[in-house]
């Protein structure tokens, strides 16, 4: 699968559980571990556990495994490490405390729309 239909794939699955505020961070030339962030975020913990639960299991159907998890069991920040692109799923609160957006200002954002 291509980089760019994976994180598609992402966003799509991250949109079915309602996540909000989906981008993607594109992170080429900019880092070398990887080419695209994929931001969203929920209101409680419980919710970013099921996006990051629907996004696992929308891309076990297309045998395409995450090779990290971080954050799971708090729900605050998950992050799901696919290689070339990183999912970010945070509590609302969290998503403006760390505000990667502006931390990698540089890159170019794209928001996800249905």
């Amino acid at each position: 699968m291509e980089t760019t239909e994976l994180a598609t794939k992402i966003c799509q699955a991250a949109s079915n559980k309602k996540a909000g505020n989906i981008i993607t961070m594109d992170m080429r030339g900019l880092m070398f571990s990887t080419d695209y962030f994929v931001v969203c975020n929920a209101p409680t913990a419980a919710q970013v556990r099921a996006i990051a639960d629907g996004i696992e299991e929308k891309l076990d159907e297309k045998n395409v495994h995450f090779s990290h998890k971080e954050g799971y069991q708090e729900g605050e920040w998950v992050l799901l490490d696919y290689g070339d692109v990183v999912v970010h799923i945070f509590k609302d609160e969290s998503r403006d405390y760390y505000a990667l957006e502006k931390l990698w200002g540089d890159a170019e954002i794209t928001s996800y729309e249905d």
